[in-house]
């Protein structure tokens, strides 16, 4: 393989890695917990964040309702991550790529 086939290889690859990290970056993940569903973009910004109002949350309620949105939070976290791994993962692990 030529040099010149080598790189046309590697800029291909380049492509292909900046359209699944682009795909993942515009993906919709949703976490949910029994009274929290929340929404992230693939580039881990909250897109929004809800609470199930069928449930009464008193003060007491509180605290209990903060984990159940970190859960919801890391759930989508987990999501994002597992996709990342998936559709970038077939690349290998090029440091300061991403």
């Amino acid at each position: 393989m030529n040099m010149q086939a080598i790189l046309k290889q590697a800029q291909n690859m380049q492509k292909d890695m900046m359209k699944a990290k682009e795909e993942i970056d515009n993906s919709i993940f949703t976490g949910e917990s029994s009274l929290v569903k929340v929404e992230v973009k693939g580039t881990k910004e909250i897109v929004s964040v809800k609470i199930n109002a069928e449930e009464a949350i008193s003060t007491d309620e509180i605290e209990m309702l903060e984990d159940m949105i970190q859960i919801a939070i890391n759930n989508a976290f987990e999501k994002v991550d597992k996709l990342t791994e998936e559709k970038m993962g077939k690349f290998g692990n090029i440091p300061g790529l991403f």
